[in-house]
């Protein structure tokens, strides 16, 4: 299992430190926090990425958090997947 966690629906006001916070709640141990940005405003896209210390942690986290409010806003807390490959860049298929 990843300890990694995708951390959905969060308010866009959100800071890192306050995800921390709610993240080591219970003991739990935090690794490292990422809101993701807009590349061009730098503006919060409303989730992010929580990697826990140790898998134990990870599943706990998502037990005790997942679907609970922040803010009024349901949370989405789940393990993270790899984005799959998009294969390489530029490549055209077919004939033109």
């Amino acid at each position: 299992m990843s300890k990694k966690l995708f951390v959905g629906n969060i308010p866009y006001n959100t800071t890192e430190d306050r995800l921390r916070q709610i993240f080591e709640a219970d003991g739990r141990e935090v690794a490292r926090v990422t809101i993701v940005t807009d590349r061009d405003t730098g503006r919060s896209r409303g989730f992010a990425f929580v990697e826990m210390a140790t898998e134990e942690d990870a599943k706990a986290a998502v037990a005790a958090l997942n679907d609970t409010e922040m803010e009024g806003r349901p949370m989405r807390v789940d393990i993270a997947h790899d984005k799959p490959g998009r294969g390489r860049g530029g490549e055209r298929r077919g004939s033109y």
